[in-house]
């Protein structure tokens, strides 16, 4: 928008313009303006700015943080326990210790004002297809998702292979091994000693994988057989039909802690490995199960904790209620995971032909 008086000096200079003989358009088009509007600009009737102004909504908050409380926020999310975690693992590991210092939101705008965020970029979207027979689990021990992934070696096209088993109710890892080649033979090796080692009995759990060739091969497919254990599988190459281990890929591969190096040997991998899955089933919060670890909601001491995080927040809204809007975070236990559910399609109701036997009126006329 342009004041008053600017408005005069244009007017002035592009009249002095046009009375030497140049064209109105040209003297507007010099100083970026159309013809139209300096016509506008000359009716006195309209000598002020009539567009309306859009509405703005302040999305900050009505009850910020004073410049004491950020500080000392910011320095709990900077420090040494903390300065490697987002704000949603934050939150429930200060809950354990009985602290509440603000929201994830909150946490996530501090960071932002503070430049210490990044975005690593989108996904592309999956394909629209017709997904494999949904399952759900509702206890550990029910159904397992697995998939094979790459470790570099310091020869360039030559990998070891992770296998790898995760509990889709707990997301706890029960079986891993690291080879230096993909075969069918030593994943049913590896699923056999994970039957042993958990005591799974015959026709109690569900594997799911993907279509690769050691998923399909003859010697896992006898392994299954013989132990009772029952298959389901993705559609070739779609990712998304065993989305659990592919998150758990993701998950272990963007930590701050994998080696930039190749690994030498398969001692070193395995060692590397070994870490990798104590950390994530004994300290890694999980967003999915309410940020429990997976060994604390696989062996069921969840509950407790979750209800003790519960009661710390009802603590921190009663003593502070303007901190909050509405309610509480939801730390309820979750009972039930499902892979690869069914979407819920409203149907057309029936149309029934009418006839004169299933119409009385017309029963009557006929």
């Amino acid at each position: 928008m342009s004041s008053p008086e600017q408005r005069q000096s244009l007017l002035g200079l592009i009249g002095q313009a046009c009375a030497d003989g140049a064209r109105l358009a040209i003297s507007c088009a010099l100083v970026g303006l159309s013809a139209r509007t300096v016509q506008r600009w000359q009716n006195p009737a309209q000598d002020s700015d009539r567009r309306v102004a859009g509405k703005r909504h302040d999305v900050r908050p009505h009850n910020p943080f004073s410049a004491e409380e950020r500080d000392t926020a910011l320095a709990v999310l900077n420090s040494e326990a903390f300065k490697d975690l987002p704000p949603s693992q934050i939150v429930p590991r200060l809950a354990d210790q009985g602290q509440y210092i603000g929201s994830v939101s909150t946490l996530y705008r501090l960071l932002h004002d503070a430049k210490q965020m990044n975005h690593r970029g989108l996904v592309r979207p999956p394909h629209p297809r017709s997904k494999p027979r949904a399952l759900q689990a509702t206890a550990p021990n029910q159904i397992f998702c697995w998939d094979i992934t790459y470790l570099p070696t310091p020869v360039r096209g030559e990998y070891f292979y992770l296998y790898l088993f995760v509990d889709l109710f707990s997301r706890m890892i029960v079986g891993w091994q690291v080879f230096d080649c993909e075969r069918a033979e030593l994943a049913g090796q590896l699923l056999e000693d994970i039957c042993l080692r958990h005591g799974i009995a015959r026709g109690q759990v569900i594997v799911h994988s993907d279509n690769g060739s050691p998923m399909k091969g003859e010697s896992m497919l006898a392994t299954m057989q013989r132990l009772g254990v029952g298959q389901s599988r993705s559609r070739p190459a779609v990712s998304n039909d065993n989305p659990y281990s592919e998150s758990l890929f993701r998950t272990l591969k963007y930590r701050p802690q994998l080696p930039m190096e190749p690994f030498n040997d398969l001692l070193a991998a395995r060692r590397h490995v070994t870490e990798l899955v104590h950390w994530y089933n004994h300290e890694h919060r999980h967003s999915a199960i309410r940020f429990v670890t997976p060994e604390q909601r696989h062996c069921g001491s969840d509950r407790a904790l979750l209800e003790n995080r519960d009661t710390v927040f009802q603590r921190a809204q009663l003593a502070n209620p303007s901190r909050w809007s509405k309610h509480t975070r939801n730390w309820h236990f979750i009972d039930t995971v499902h892979l690869n559910p069914e979407r819920q399609k409203t149907k057309a109701p029936e149309t029934v032909p009418i006839t004169p036997q299933s119409h009385p009126v017309m029963r009557q006329l006929a």
